[in-house]
This record gives structure tokens, C-alpha cells and sequence, in this order.
């Protein structure tokens, strides 16, 4: 662990490491993933079945790239009912949510008729991103597709990789139980450059959503602006701040639940507690001996993992506004005190009961959040990502003159005579039908 007192020189230093955490992709992988999207762009269903194939190990074609309903059934027959039962509930909580986020069109008439508004309308087709193989995350299929449901989405699509041709059951019934419509077993950057061209198969989408490897990110980035995306998702990470109050196993427990994640995680205790911290790391070193992923969760505590001295709980919270981090908790007699000075986080937890695996599962709030600092413009996936929203503009003729010289004035400044021309042909046509009168 890196341990670091905010009094001594060179913390500033240490601080812009934090908020300069998200690092250069190898330009290996930029040509590779490249060069993969090229393919599918160009070669459709073909370029798609010969990389499965390559990557997974697993041999498809038109007829079998789609998961068909049998299959699903199978799934959820042999899954464990109270496993089922959790996912529903957490699917309910989900739902319950992002209920409240709806949005709805409006307009606006004023004194001389004029008509102005927005008109919501949900996306057309939503392809989402599932992780496959070795991690199975149902609970990121419920946080990706209810959003886009409760939205009034009309086609949701599902992608995740299948190496040898196995899909997880619990990922399947949690993809019929948020709504998902379509399900193809293919993964990596080959799934997010059918998602964005469309091939032969499986239909192009509006937006794409959902986490993935490097891979999986550097395409949703480089695919941006022919279709959306929700962000680009780096490693997880967590930022405690705590006093001496907090219980030190809780601490070390929640920062271990997500160096578990990756070698790359981090995980951040910020505590005006000298004894606090010593207790921390002394819970870490045991806990680490029975957590089953205990390499993967060192490795990140080794190379990312941090501790932070302050003076007080408003310098701790300046720090974990610098570092900006995807969860944040806080574990203070009086955590709701901070709360006006915690500006960037992607989700805030307040108090010693509110975990955050708590917020990954069954809280209700997204759990899909920004990374590597960038909470500071981002924000958690939400109902809004699933609208898209259309100015509305009626002027009448009274309303027109009222603006037609501004605006030809504006446009004239910008050396643009179109415009104005736009503008005055109109005005000298109501006059002339005056001067008729």
C-alpha cells in the first residue's frame, strides 16, 4: 500500500497522479482493434464468425449466432429458483428507480402565438454489452437494459461472448427478466463493430452500452459518433473517507471488493485517523488470506492501492474531489455533514451500512459509473441516455417580426447573407402584402 500525509511536500504532485490515473492505450491495440472494425465494416456476418471463431473458440453461422428462446428456457430450468428470485428483485428496485427519471416532451405558446418546446422521443435500438467467459455479471445486464426498457426502447439487442459455445444461465434469465430482446453469442471488438455497422445477422443500433475489456472500450471509443455510447469504462475503483469512528474491517472489506475486480483496481482510504489507518491495513493483510481471489485483489493493493493522512474530513473531502472517484463512501459519525463538499464521484454512499456492493446489486441506482476522474463531467447511466430529444420551433407572423431585424442583424455580423436573405425575403413579403392593403 501507498501511504502518503497531505502536509507533506509534494502531496499536490501525488494528488494530479491521481486525477492523471487513466493511461495511454498501447497503439498495438489501437491498430488492432482498428483493424478488427475494418473488417466488419467491410466483410459483415463473415469478418464476425471467422474472429469468434478465432477468439472463442466457438464455430457459428447465421443460424447459430442467435440465441433462440429454447435456449433461454434451458438457462433459467437449470439456475438456482432463489438466485432467480434475487435478480428479480433487484430487477423491481432497478425499474422502480429510473422510473423516476422519465421525461417528458413539453411546449410553450406565448403572446403572439409562437410555439416552442422539446419533444422526447426513446432510441429506436439499443445494443448492449455483456462480458463473458471467465466473469459473468447479470447484474450489469439489469442495469443496462431496464433503463432502456422503462424508456420505451423498442428493440434492446444483446451481445456477449460464448467461448465454446457456453452463454451463463443467470446472464440469460437476467436478460429475459430486464426485457432483452435479442441475444448473440459473439464478444470483443468484433460484437461492438457489428453493433455500430449492422451485418447480415444482427441488426445495427442506435447506442451501445454495457462494459468490456480494453478491447471492447477502444472500439466503443473509436465507433463514437456513428452510433452512441454510454462511456468509456475503465478499471474499478474506490475512495473511503472515514474518521475514527469507522469500523476498520468494513473499510478493508469494501476497498477489497473491488481490488478483487482487476490487477488495475483502485482503492483509496483518505482517514484524519492515524490509528484508523494502521487498523485498515491490518485488517487487509487478514482478510486478503481467505478472499478466494486474493492475487488479483494484491496486485491491485500493491500497485494501486493508497492511503491518505489528512488534517481534517474537509481536506479529505478536496482529496476525493481531485481523484473524482466511481464510488465514494463515507464513514463518519456524521457523513451527511460532507455531503455539500463531495463534488465529484459517480455514486456517494453515506454511512457504515451503505456498501457498496449494496449499490452494485439490489440499491436501485446505476451502477454503470464514470471512472478515472471522470465523474467531474459524467454521470451515472440513467433513463436520459435512452432519449433523444428534438427542438421544436412555430413562429407566426406577428412573432416573426418581432425578431426578423435581430436576426438579420446576427446573421449579417457572421458574414452570412444566406441567412439574412432567409430572413428579409420574408419580411419584405409581409410588407408588400401591407403596402397592398
Amino acid at each position: 500500500m501507498h501511504i502518503f500525509e497531505s502536509s507533506e511536500p509534494g502531496f499536490e504532485a501525488t494528488l494530479k497522479r491521481f486525477q492523471n490515473r487513466s493511461s495511454d492505450v498501447p497503439q498495438k491495440i489501437v491498430k488492432d482493434v482498428g483493424a478488427i472494425l475494418a473488417r466488419v465494416r467491410e466483410e459483415g456476418d463473415r469478418a464476425v464468425f471467422e474472429l469468434t471463431r478465432k477468439f472463442d473458440r466457438l464455430t457459428l453461422d447465421a443460424s447459430t449466432v442467435e440465441m433462440n428462446p429454447e435456449e433461454i428456457d434451458r438457462a433459467e430450468a437449470s439456475a438456482d429458483p432463489k438466485a432467480l428470485a434475487a435478480l428479480r428483485t433487484a430487477a423491481e428496485r432497478i425499474r422502480s428507480f429510473h422510473e423516476r427519471q422519465r421525461e417528458e416532451s413539453w411546449t410553450v405558446t406565448d403572446d403572439d402565438g409562437v410555439i416552442l418546446g422539446q419533444i422526447v422521443r426513446p432510441l429506436k435500438r439499443v445494443g448492449i454489452y455483456v462480458p463473458g467467459g471467465k466473469a459473468a455479471y447479470p447484474s450489469s445486464v439489469l442495469m443496462n437494459a431496464i433503463p432502456a426498457r422503462v424508456a420505451g426502447v423498442r428493440e434492446i439487442i444483446m451481445v456477449t461472448p460464448a467461448p465454446g459455445g457456453d452463454v451463463n444461465p443467470y446472464v440469460l434469465a437476467a436478460a429475459r427478466i430486464a426485457g432483452v430482446d435479442r441475444i448473440f453469442r459473439v464478444g470483443g471488438a468484433q460484437a461492438v463493430g457489428a453493433l455500430a455497422y449492422g451485418t447480415e445477422s444482427i441488426p445495427r443500433v442506435d447506442k451501445i452500452v454495457g462494459p468490456g475489456n480494453i478491447y471492447v472500450a477502444l472500439a466503443k471509443k473509436l465507433v463514437f459518433g456513428i452510433v452512441d455510447i454510454d462511456m468509456i469504462a475503465g478499471p474499478s475503483e474506490i475512495l473511503i473517507i472515514a474518521d475514527h469512528t469507522a469500523n476498520p474491517d468494513f473499510i478493508a472489506a469494501d476497498m477489497l471488493s473491488q481490488a478483487e475486480h482487476d490487477e488495475m483496481a483502485w482503492a483509496i482510504l483518505v482517514s484524519d485517523s492515524t490509528q484508523v489507518i494502521q487498523d485498515v491495513q491490518a485488517s487487509l493483510e487478514s482478510q486478503l488470506k481467505t478472499l478466494p481471489r486474493r492475487e488479483i485483489a494484491r496486485k491491485a493493493l500493491d500497485e494501486f492501492g493508497t492511503m491518505v493522512r489528512v488534517k481534517h474530513l474537509k481536506e479529505a473531502a478536496r482529496v476525493a474531489n481531485a481523484v473524482g472517484p466511481e464510488h465514494l463512501e463515507v464513514m463518519t459519525r456524521n457523513p451527511s455533514d460532507l455531503l455539500d463538499d463531495l463534488e465529484n464521484a459517480g455514486a456517494i454512499f453515506l454511512g457504515s451500512y451503505s456498501a457498496e456492493p449494496i449499490g452494485d446489486y439490489m440499491a436501485g441506482p446505476n451502477h454503470v459509473l464514470p471512472t478515472g476522474g471522470t465523474s467531474r463531467f459524467f454521470s451515472p447511466l440513467h433513463m436520459g441516455d435512452f432519449y433523444k430529444r428534438s427542438s421544436l420551433i412555430s413562429y407566426t407572423r406577428d412573432g416573426f417580426r418581432k425578431v426578423c431585424d435581430d436576426t438579420i442583424l446576427l446573421a449579417e455580423l457572421e458574414q452570412l447573407p444566406g441567412h439574412a436573405r432567409a430572413v428579409s425575403i420574408r419580411k419584405e413579403a409581409i410588407e408588400k402584402n401591407e403596402a397592398a392593403l
